[in-house]
């Protein structure tokens, strides 16, 4: 004791090894207890997300619609109104969300000069009977893009019922006639249509199979004719080899497989110096390079036959 009667240690006493245990408690960090045989399994949590954040947006109005249209449908259907309602109303989830004001109100269409707005609609089963929220734009793009003069298509949407529609058509390139119908086609040879109008009379015309997909070579020779391009009027793709070109006349030109521009050279030529394309021929062979070969109009050939007979053969004066 002290000289105040306190005494200077604890009364209680305690045994040297838990004296000693508890010191080396106070000069240790505490031990990680492993979790599934290693300490490295124990992770720190990360500062806390707030529960608004970790919540998908829209999460409540889904869920709300949901829950409702699932009501709708199934108090129609246990009443035997499920088809009735759907041929007035639609579907009855689309139905629930245009009585929030996600309906399908308003369309705009850009980018169409062959198509009218109704064709547009159509080909993407739209109608007032959908709804904004409900409306799948990437289905709607693949049904639009089959479309034949439907070259690509955007599609988006502008809430709360705005749908925005942007189209890039295929130009009308040519026509195609082929197994007696005649077709509209694109550039790279795709039937835009039907030949039903008669805007498109005036677009180049070619004929035969596998004409369509291989027309810019028609459009080449076009091109290679010079001044007589003008007087071209039709070129038939025969054997899928070689091209031969129908005349305003009504004369054929035939070509070459190989070196058609060439040959095309030397029909300028022809008309230029004897004014083959007035003379009275039904075709003009130009297939061989070193010679040209002309089928007269039956009236041409019987009077080449009777000037023959009327012209005298040298030696025993046979007329042929």
């Amino acid at each position: 004791m002290d000289g105040g009667g306190r005494y200077l240690q604890s009364m209680t006493a305690y045994p040297a090894g838990v004296v000693a245990a508890r010191a080396a408690s106070h000069r240790q960090p505490p031990r990680i207890k492993k979790v599934f045989g290693s300490s490295r399994s124990v992770r720190r949590r990360s500062a806390g997300v707030s529960l608004e954040k970790r919540i998908p947006r829209f999460l409540g109005t889904w869920l709300t619609l949901g829950f409702y249209a699932g009501v709708v449908t199934l108090g129609l259907w246990q009443g035997g109104h499920l088809d009735a309602f759907i041929r007035e109303n639609g579907q009855p989830h689309h139905a629930l969300a245009r009585t929030l004001g996600l309906g399908l109100e308003s369309i705009t269409i850009s980018g169409i000069s062959q198509m009218r707005e109704s064709e547009v609609l159509a080909a993407g089963g739209l109608n007032a009977k959908q709804s904004l929220v409900f409306l799948d734009v990437n289905d709607l793009r693949e049904r639009l893009e089959r479309v034949p003069l439907v070259e690509s298509a955007a599609v988006r949407k502008l809430y709360p019922n705005e749908l925005v529609i942007t189209l890039t058509e295929r130009k009308p390139y040519a026509l195609w006639q082929h197994n007696g119908e005649l077709f509209i086609i694109a550039s790279d040879g795709t039937v835009i249509d039907l030949m039903q109008d008669e805007r498109f009379t005036d677009l180049p015309f070619v004929v035969g199979e596998s004409a369509n997909v291989r027309s810019k070579e028609y459009f080449a020779l076009l091109d290679a004719a010079g001044p007589l391009k003008g007087r071209i009027r039709a070129g038939t793709l025969v054997s899928g080899r070689r091209w031969t070109l129908k005349m305003d006349n009504g004369m054929d030109v035939r070509l070459p497989e190989k070196g058609a521009a060439d040959a095309l050279a030397r029909l300028v030529k022809l008309e230029n110096e004897q004014k083959i394309l007035e003379k009275d021929v039904l075709a003009i062979d130009l297939r061989m390079a070193d010679r040209v070969v002309v089928r007269l109009t039956e009236e041409a050939a019987l009077a080449r036959a009777e000037s023959l007979k009327k012209k005298p053969m040298r030696g025993k004066g046979v007329d042929t």
